[in-house]
């Protein structure tokens, strides 16, 4: 897809030639917005950092709100757990001109729509009481270019960009991402929690962010609203291995100005159950979802 500039049209841009010839560079020029060059490989890259994360050199915290859902390839869907998912990143400018992050994330389960922490699920087709599996994730290295973010080896994400649009004072951000890997459980070992050969993982994200602030050059990371939906093979947690089907999680959150902006409910639940997020420097060991899992739990 071509790039091109994208700017807000003036909503009076069809009377102001009404008007007299003096008074039109005036007008113009109160009502003439933004500009951002996207046609400019460097300047798209350091859009796209300001908008999911920094052009500059500073940690960036995003919290989401992550409702997760059943879909039993059939009816409507039943609504399951919510996670209070944080995501930390730190970034740095790269003499390339992309960006680095490493990235950091946890979720801590609670009751669907609640802040109220949860221990255990009961799988509503076997009625089986299966502990609560807590997620982590990381320090994972991505890298933000003009062509959106580039994920290593080890990531769930395998982002694709859409197109930017401009609507209003909004800029907003898409990506859509398909991705799938060998299931690493088996049945013989694992006669509840395997599930098919291959695991499937779907993403689509959207950022919105103000379009003052991204086309501020003093500005490095802006206040983006960020949304994303996914539809994932059951995690072995679930003990759901042998039903047909997937999880559909819809989140809605925001990047943080500081932690400060966590919500209360979610910050009590993340201290209880992630403390490592809130301590950074500690956490170097990557963590690796299913492989602890393998370690920690044995079959059920």
């Amino acid at each position: 897809m071509p790039h091109r500039n994208l700017t807000r049209r003036s909503a009076i841009t069809g009377t102001a030639a009404l008007g007299s010839a003096g008074l039109l560079p005036t007008a113009e020029a109160a009502t003439t917005p933004p500009t951002l060059r996207l046609e400019d490989p460097r300047e798209r890259a350091r859009i796209l950092a300001k908008i999911k994360g920094s052009c500059g050199e500073e940690t960036v915290y995003t919290f989401c709100r992550l409702h997760l859902y059943l879909y039993l390839n059939d009816g409507n869907l039943k609504p399951m757990v919510t996670m209070q998912n944080l995501n930390a990143s730190t970034w740095k400018p790269l003499p390339n001109g992309n960006y680095q992050g490493t990235v950091r994330e946890v979720g801590a389960y609670t009751a669907f729509d609640t802040d109220e922490l949860i221990d255990h699920w009961v799988n509503p087709v076997t009625g089986e009481k299966r502990e609560v599996w807590q997620f982590f994730g990381g320090p994972l290295s991505v890298e933000i270019g003009p062509d959106g973010i580039a994920t290593g080896p080890e990531a769930t994400l395998k982002p694709k960009e859409m197109r930017i649009d401009v609507v209003g004072d909004k800029i907003l951000v898409a990506n859509q991402s398909a991705f799938s890997f060998p299931n690493p459980f088996k049945e013989d070992k694992w006669p509840k929690e395997a599930g098919a050969p291959m695991f499937f993982w779907d993403s689509h994200y959207f950022f919105s962010a103000p379009l003052a602030e991204v086309a501020n050059p003093k500005v490095t990371s802006v206040s983006s609203t960020v949304q994303f939906q996914n539809l994932v093979s059951f995690h072995p947690w679930l003990g759901m291995g042998k039903t047909p089907g997937r999880t559909y999680g819809k989140a809605l959150g925001s990047k943080l100005r500081s932690l400060d902006d966590l919500p209360r409910g979610a910050r009590a639940a993340l201290e209880k159950r992630t403390p490592e997020i809130f301590d950074l420097k500690s956490w170097t060991k990557p963590r690796i979802d299913f492989a602890e899992f393998m370690q920690q739990r044995g079959p059920k």
